[in-house]
């Protein structure tokens, strides 16, 4: 257990310092590149701090344990929003610009709600919904890049001069972070397993916390450095990276049953997305306040009240 408890603080330091250079890279990229921090955080760092879902998920699929991989989607996802984000946003407030509100917040709606409906009318995702996810996904990225506006030539320059350190940076970051939220889960599923916990509590909860663990180093750090829109796009496209490519992916390789996800755990993924498009409309609307920030935190709280009191 010990030993167990060691190796849970050296990924958690991995972690912290892969997120670190993750950020400075991205952004340096971004600059450079002349693509904004929002998509860059929607698709290379989503796609990166996505990595540890997409391996326990497949894995999940491939022994033949769909509350793995449909579990720890979900968790994902409500921790990504409800935790991560309004963390995020009382740390700072978090701008959101027009193309957020009216393309990028509604599409990861509509994707949360369309995984919803499929969950509640069937008893198990099918290869050919797996199949349609895979395309839709690679509609959203090639429309994401066609239809982005770049950085201003204001921005300041920067800190990272040469693209390629910027470029090392990123690896090293996702490598950290990734390498880092492995020995998090594996870890921390051993202990909770030897305690006698199921399989979707594991899941929804620890394998979820886990797994999410490079966005919420990820966006704590974007925060604290004024990258806020890298912080939108991190959680935004890790969302849609976990429903519409892991879980895409995972049920074109084996159907995934959904007989065990609750209307509780259907319903606190699909509120934690509904939430982030209201708050496009109450308050400020070119931004999350501190206050929306701590009602997705009690959000957050709740579910996870309800899940430790029904374990």
């Amino acid at each position: 257990m010990a030993i167990q408890i060691l190796l849970l603080l050296a990924g958690l330091a991995l972690i912290v310092f892969g997120a670190d250079w993750l950020v400075d890279g991205a952004s340096a990229i971004a600059r450079k590149a002349g693509i904004s921090e929002f998509v860059i955080g929607l698709t290379i760092v989503g796609f990166g701090t996505s990595c540890p879902e997409l391996v326990v998920s497949l894995t999940g699929a491939l022994q033949g344990n769909a509350d793995i991989s449909v579990g720890n989607v979900i968790g994902s996802n409500i921790f990504n929003t409800l935790l991560i984000l309004g963390l995020t946003t009382v740390i700072a407030p978090v701008a959101v610009t027009r193309s957020n509100s009216r393309r990028d917040i509604p599409i990861a709606l509509l994707v949360t709600f369309l995984f919803v409906v499929l969950a509640m009318t069937g008893t198990q995702l099918t290869r050919i919904e797996g199949i349609v996810f895979l395309v839709v996904f690679a509609a959203y990225m090639f429309y994401c890049f066609k239809s982005d506006s770049g950085t201003s030539g204001e921005e300041a320059e920067a800190r990272v001069k040469s693209i390629w350190l910027a470029i090392l940076l990123v690896a090293a970051g996702l490598g950290g972070l990734i390498f880092g939220g492995q020995l998090f889960v594996n870890n921390a599923t051993a202990i909770a397993r030897a305690l006698g916990v199921s399989d979707k509590f594991i899941a929804i909860t620890l394998l979820a916390g886990g797994t999410s663990l490079p966005e919420l180093a990820t966006c704590i750090v974007a925060a604290a450095k004024k990258k806020d829109q890298l912080a939108l796009g991190n959680v935004l496209g890790s969302n849609v990276f976990n429903i519409l490519l892991i879980l895409g992916a995972s049920a074109t390789v084996v159907p995934l049953s959904t007989a065990s996800i609750t209307l509780v755990d259907l319903g606190a993924v699909l509120l934690s997305a509904v939430l982030v498009w209201l708050w496009t409309y109450t308050g400020r609307r070119d931004r999350i306040d501190r206050w929306e920030g701590v009602v997705m935190l009690l959000g957050f709280a709740a579910y996870y009240t309800w899940l430790f009191i029904n374990l």
